[in-house]
C-alpha cells in the first residue's frame, strides 16, 4: 500500500531564502498531519550545517515519521563541462544527505531548457550526468528519481525535459536498477499535455509520486508559455490548488498505478493556502488509497 509524505511547498522561501521558519518548526507543524513521512529539500538553509542532518532525522523519527525522499534540483544541461562536473559533485552530496537522513530516494532533474541546446544535446548531457551519479547512489542504497518537472523555484528557464517525448527519451536513455520516475501529474498539464498519457508511458518505471493539483488563476497555458522563460521561479498566474479540486483525475491515476503494482511513497505538494488545506489534501488521498489499495 502506498505511504504518504508531506512537502513544505508553502514555506519554501521561509525555509530556503528568508530564514523566517526553522526546519524544527516545519517538523512540528507536519507532525499534526496524518502522514508517515516528510519529503526533504536539500536547499533548506539549515541543511548547510552537516551536524544538523542526524539531528533533523532524530526529530522526525521521534514523531513517528521518516524522511523517505530528497528533493533537489541538479542542472545537468549546462553546456560547460566544468559546470556539469560541479553539479555532479553537488548531486553526490545530496545523495550523502539522503543517506544520513535515512532516505531511500533522491531526485534528479535534466536541467534548464537553455535556448541554445538541441533536444539530442540536452538529453545526452543529462543522461551522461545521471549515469555518472548512479554508482555512487547504488553504493549507498539510494534510488535516483527523475521527475517530469516544470521549473525549480530558483531557476531562470523551465525544465529541459518538460515535454513528454523529451522526458521519455531521457528515461529510456538511463537503464539502471537504482533509477526510476517520480511522477507528477500536474506538471504534465503545464506542458500542455495529458498526464494520463505520460503515466501510461512510464508507469512501469514509477517508484514515487508527487500529489498536487494545479490551476491557472488567470489566462491560459499559452500565456504561461510566454511568461515562464527568463523569470526566476514560477509564473505568478500559476497556483497550486487543493488536491482533488484541480485538473487531475486521481481515480484514473490510481487505477493505473495499482495495475502496475505501485506501492511507493506519495508526497503531497500542497498547503499554499494554509495547513488546513494541506490536511484536507491528506484526507482526500487517504480515502483514495484505501479505495484503490484496500487492506
Amino acid at each position: 500500500m502506498p505511504k504518504l509524505a508531506a512537502f513544505p511547498k508553502a514555506f519554501m522561501h521561509a525555509l530556503c531564502k528568508e530564514g523566517t521558519m526553522t526546519v524544527s518548526q516545519w517538523i512540528a507543524l507536519a507532525a499534526e498531519l496524518d502522514v508517515q513521512g516528510l519529503e526533504w529539500y536539500a536547499g533548506f538553509l539549515e541543511m548547510a550545517d552537516e551536524p544538523n542532518w542526524p539531528r533533523f532525522r532524530s526529530e522526525v523519527e521521534s514523531r513517528g515519521m521518516v524522511i523517505p525522499m530528497m528533493c533537489c534540483s541538479p542542472d545537468f544541461t549546462h553546456p560547460d563541462a566544468s559546470f556539469r562536473a560541479a553539479e555532479i559533485v553537488k548531486q553526490k552530496r545530496w545523495i550523502d544527505m539522503t543517506e544520513a537522513l535515512g532516505g531511500e530516494y533522491c531526485r534528479v532533474l535534466s536541467g534548464q531548457r537553455r535556448p541554445e541546446l538541441s533536444i539530442e544535446q540536452g538529453v545526452q548531457l543529462a543522461a551522461d550526468s545521471i549515469r555518472e551519479c548512479l554508482p555512487y547512489a547504488q553504493d549507498r542504497g539510494i534510488t535516483l528519481i527523475i521527475e517530469n518537472h516544470y521549473k525549480d523555484d530558483f531557476w531562470e528557464f523551465p525544465e529541459f525535459a518538460q515535454q513528454m517525448d523529451v522526458f521519455c527519451m531521457l528515461v529510456d536513455r538511463v537503464d539502471h536498477p537504482n533509477f526510476g520516475v517520480n511522477y507528477d501529474p500536474s506538471n504534465t498539464y503545464l506542458a500542455g499535455e495529458d498526464p494520463l498519457e505520460l503515466l501510461r508511458r512510464v508507469s512501469h518505471r514509477v517508484v514515487t509520486m508527487h500529489a498536487s493539483d494545479r490551476y491557472l488563476k488567470e489566462g491560459t497555458l499559452e500565456d504561461l508559455r510566454r511568461e515562464e522563460t527568463g523569470a526566476t521561479g514560477y509564473a505568478k498566474r500559476l497556483s497550486h490548488g487543493e488536491i482533488g479540486k484541480g485538473l487531475n483525475d486521481y481515480d484514473a491515476i490510481f487505477t493505473e498505478l495499482r495495475r502496475v503494482g505501485f506501492d511507493g511513497w506519495i508526497s503531497i505538494e500542497d498547503g499554499v493556502d494554509g495547513m488546513d488545506q494541506l490536511a484536507r489534501s491528506v484526507d482526500f488521498l487517504k480515502r483514495k488509497i484505501a479505495e484503490y489499495w484496500p487492506a
